[in-house]
């Protein structure tokens, strides 16, 4: 961004190619999503539920950046599916624990290749993927700070 560009022009902006490349990196993930009947914000959910197994849906929202609104309706499609299941925290009814399901266990291998053909769908060497990963996160770490 020059210095002499109108800081109310679209091209002057961070926030709208984050924006508009968000929206289709999502869009390159729908064909393969539609395979395995999940959507864009309930493959990350998986993603969450894969790795940590049970967990409550506070972490599941910290750790994907979506509040409560958000996310139970996700979790709930996901019950209705039959790939986790929710209950109240014995030791605190404010809690809602989320487990994966041997279904939504399962479900992982379908998804497995799914990083990897859409890597095929962008067009980025390894090293750039690594340094738009690193700002990325970078920029994450920077803007969640309070």
């Amino acid at each position: 961004m020059g210095a002499d560009m109108d800081p109310l022009r679209l091209d002057s902006q961070l926030c709208f190619p984050l924006y508009a490349c968000a929206r289709e990196v999502v869009k390159k993930y729908k064909p393969f999503l539609d395979a395995i009947d999940l959507t864009y914000t309930q493959y990350l959910t998986m993603m969450v539920l894969w790795e940590a197994g049970e967990t409550t849906s506070k972490a599941i929202g910290e750790r994907l950046h979506l509040d409560s609104g958000t996310l139970t309706p996700v979790i709930k499609k996901l019950e209705e599916k039959g790939l986790c299941t929710r209950r109240r925290s014995p030791e605190d009814e404010r809690n809602l624990a989320v487990a994966i399901t041997g279904e939504g266990r399962a479900l992982r291998a379908r998804a497995e290749g799914i990083p990897a053909c859409v890597g095929r769908c962008i067009a980025l060497t390894p090293d750039e993927a690594g340094t738009l990963y690193g700002l990325l996160y970078k920029l994450l770490g920077c803007l969640g700070e309070e």
